[in-house]
């Protein structure tokens, strides 16, 4: 009988395949860790070791001149039954709020008008950019003179125009002081910001412009219904800015005011001054700074949270 042989095939040997991507992507980021070290060791040095820093100094009590001493949370005790570090927490938050809410709508009209293409517009940008080539400093001393009431331009024109309104102890009035700060704060920064409206204006489709006029939509309309939409992590942006930025005033309060008249204007970076470099309590002024820090953070993490900042949308969705 004759034997029908089969022979079963042989099984290849599998070779494990590299993804040709996977060496490359390694190299990347070998590159990318490389590049950025040089920013990430600045960031440590300067942010992060300082923030750590504060914290431990927030348990201790030093004078600089004194060997540091543990006091646990005694610090964070005198914190929560401070009236005057609540007053100036409270002085913070109103010059936040009259600061945003400033600054917010001048600088997007001063933005959305320097965003049209005419040469005058230009020429009018270039004017109201000017505050932000001078120092904090200089501009402090410049209208610390118009507002003087006895040598101050406003002073000059009180009297040889009979306006006797102009004539007040603008910075040294406890009712009007604080709105003199915001006012002044505002001229230096909104030109900033109306750079940023500006260049969201510029950004937004030509294509959703035409439609509406197309459509017969008003100029109050294009606005509110094309405009202002997109311009949404615009306002974001600069309001995280202006918000974060108004807790942290310190130099242009400290020359104008010095915190007063009284404490009127005394914030709580200006309070935190005084603890650490007049009353050398750098323990104390160092509970202050991680307040001011934790509040920075909590107020941007929410703005990213409730407005969706974090998911950054295209500005062109829905158009085909």
């Amino acid at each position: 009988m004759a034997t029908v042989s089969t022979a079963l095939p042989k099984r290849r040997a599998t070779v494990p395949v590299r993804k040709p991507g996977a060496a490359r992507s390694r190299v990347l980021l070998f590159a990318d860790i490389v590049g950025l070290s040089p920013t990430l060791l600045l960031y440590g040095l300067f942010i992060v070791i300082p923030v750590f820093f504060a914290i431990f100094l927030s348990f201790t009590s030093w004078n600089v001149v004194g060997p540091l001493r543990w006091v646990g949370f005694s610090n964070w005790s005198r914190f929560f039954s401070d009236q005057g570090a609540h007053h100036a927490l409270l002085v913070t938050f109103e010059l936040v709020a009259l600061s945003w809410l400033v600054e917010t709508p001048l600088a997007m009209a001063l933005g959305l008008f320097i965003a049209g293409r005419q040469r005058y517009r230009a020429i009018y940008a270039a004017i109201y950019l000017l505050p932000l080539l001078l120092s904090t400093a200089g501009i402090a001393l410049m209208w610390e003179g118009l507002f003087s009431p006895d040598f101050g331009g406003l002073a000059w024109f009180s009297f040889h125009l009979h306006i006797s309104f102009l004539n007040q102890n603008w910075l040294g009035d406890p009712s009007i002081t604080l709105y003199v700060v915001v006012v002044i704060i505002a001229w230096q920064f909104v030109p900033f910001h109306a750079l940023i409206y500006q260049a969201g204006r510029r950004s937004i489709p030509r294509e959703l412009d035409e439609a509406a006029r197309v459509d017969g939509a008003t100029i109050a309309q294009t606005f509110r219904y094309i405009t202002l939409p997109q311009l949404r992590y615009t306002i974001v942006t600069s309001s995280m800015l202006i918000i974060v930025g108004s807790l942290t005033y310190f130099d242009i309060i400290f020359i104008l005011t010095q915190g007063g008249p009284g404490d009127t204007t005394r914030v709580l970076s200006l309070y935190m001054y005084d603890s650490g470099f007049l009353q050398t309590e750098f323990g104390y002024a160092s509970v202050l700074a991680v307040v001011l820090a934790v509040i920075g953070i909590a107020v941007a993490l929410l703005l990213i949270r409730v407005t969706g900042f974090g998911r950054m949308d295209s500005g062109r969705e829905g158009i085909s």
